[in-house]
């Protein structure tokens, strides 16, 4: 009779670590979304993707964190080492390598705003590169006669702008470059403009203007490119944007700051009374600055009078008289004894070139040229005939060796259909069309009979 055996005992399975990785996933991921954690940035590192990769550490602890380039944007400020935040996402596993990491989807600096944080950053790296240097301010006109105004047309700055410009120089050109000056894109609209001044030329100052608002509504004038596009400007540049306490980065990148678009457009022209008292004034200074210039010259002339040589001016130029014809003199006798000897030396270098006759010489040297050109055609002529004899020689040894010699004793060349040189008839088959060379002429056969000579 057998006997029955049961085996109570559960059969366990060993998990894959690919398993028990996706187990560990599914679990953090159903457990810990929408998290919104503290800490400081560290190892902060963004690869060619764009992704962003840095760990959130506190003082006892630390968690990878991931954010992806889709994901940031619109992100104002720069995401940097040692910049405590908060940021919101949820935990997953990267299974490569078995790490579990925050998938970041948003982040709120702690403390400032992240507008503000991203102003201060800014602001440090350019000032850090020396656009903000003094060095680099160009002056204003002194009474610019084209003015460019990029604002935008609906707002009342370009108003403010257009009423005081009529008020102080109502012949002043203003050319006004419609912009909008918040939102999406309204940067690369004041860039836009920036540049299209600088390449046409067509104004002497520009003036950069929009009424006040919070940091958001400004926010245009703080990106880097308008302030880049504004370091580069060949115009010069006023920043009239805001109210008194509003500063804004391209107030610090521009020529000159302005606290309001009214402020930019005083600053731009001066008023008719000040320019003519500018004016007024120069005149007075020119005037003074004459009128000294006359007492010291009239005080000299009467200390001049007072001198000795200014109480008898007829004897002194009695006596210049005398002296002058005394140099004049002395002058005729140096430059006639100059003109002596220059003749001698003429007299006696024509003498030289006379006695030193050049038809002598180039009549000797004629009758060389002669006779060296008649040893050289001897030369020649003996020359060539050696080498006509030679070739004559050549000519006739060539003659006697030549196949052609044989053929007028009656002897053939034959060749095969390939043209090649028959010497056994072994290299040939019955009906082969062959080719015999005469001394006169070419035969044309075709092999009917073959007879092969051991």
């Amino acid at each position: 009779m057998s006997q029955l055996i049961f085996n109570l005992q559960p059969t366990r399975r060993a998990l894959t670590v690919s398993e028990l990785t996706a187990r560990i996933r599914d679990l953090l991921t159903k457990n810990f979304t929408e998290l919104s954690v503290e800490g400081e940035i560290s190892n902060c590192r963004e690869a060619q993707s764009g992704h962003l990769y840095f760990t959130l550490k506190d003082e006892r602890a630390q968690i990878r964190c991931v954010w992806f380039k889709q994901d940031r944007r619109g992100l104002k400020f720069r995401v940097e080492d040692g910049l405590k935040v908060t940021l919101r996402g949820g935990i997953s596993v990267y299974e490569q390598r078995g790490e579990y990491q925050i998938y970041v989807e948003s982040m709120e600096p702690l403390g400032l705003g992240a507008l503000q944080l991203a102003f201060d950053q800014l602001k440090k790296r350019l000032e850090a590169e020396g656009l903000f240097d003094p060095k680099h301010k160009k002056p204003l006109p002194l009474l610019p006669s084209r003015i460019g105004l990029i604002t935008s047309p609906k707002g009342a700055a370009v108003r403010d702008v257009v009423r005081i410009l009529r008020r102080r120089f109502h012949n002043v050109h203003l050319t006004v470059f419609p912009v909008r000056v918040q939102g999406e894109g309204s940067a690369e609209e004041i860039v836009r403009a920036l540049r299209f001044f600088n390449q046409r030329k067509m104004v002497d100052v520009l003036i950069v203007a929009r009424g006040g608002g919070s940091i958001e509504d400004l926010w245009s004038f703080n990106e880097e490119i308008v302030a880049r596009a504004i370091f580069d400007s060949e115009i010069p540049v006023i920043s009239g944007v805001g109210h008194e306490t509003d500063f804004t980065i391209a107030d610090f990148v521009a020529d000159l700051r302005a606290s309001t678009p009214s402020a930019a457009a005083e600053l731009v022209v001066q008023t008719r009374s000040q320019f003519d008292k500018h004016i007024a004034d120069l005149r007075e200074t020119l005037i003074e600055q004459i009128r000294y210039r006359i007492l010291v010259a009239s005080r000299r002339v009467h200390e001049l009078s007072a001198r000795r040589g200014f109480r008898r001016p007829l004897d002194l130029l009695r006596q210049q008289r005398q002296r002058a014809d005394e140099m004049t003199s002395r002058l005729a006798l140096g430059l006639r004894a100059r003109l002596e000897q220059s003749r001698k030396r003429y007299s006696l270098a024509h003498l030289h070139i006379f006695r030193f006759d050049f038809r002598a010489r180039i009549s000797a040297l004629r009758i060389r040229l002669e006779r060296r050109s008649t040893e050289l055609a001897k030369r020649m002529e003996r020359l060539n005939r050696l080498k006509r004899e030679r070739l004559e020689k050549f000519l006739v040894q060539l003659e006697e060796r030549s196949p052609l010699k044989v053929l007028e004793r009656g002897y053939s060349i034959v060749t095969g259909p390939d043209g090649t040189v028959l010497r056994d008839a072994s290299a040939v088959s019955l009906g082969d069309s062959v080719s015999i060379q005469l001394h006169r002429g070419r035969l044309t056969t075709e092999v009917k009979r073959k007879v092969e000579v051991d």
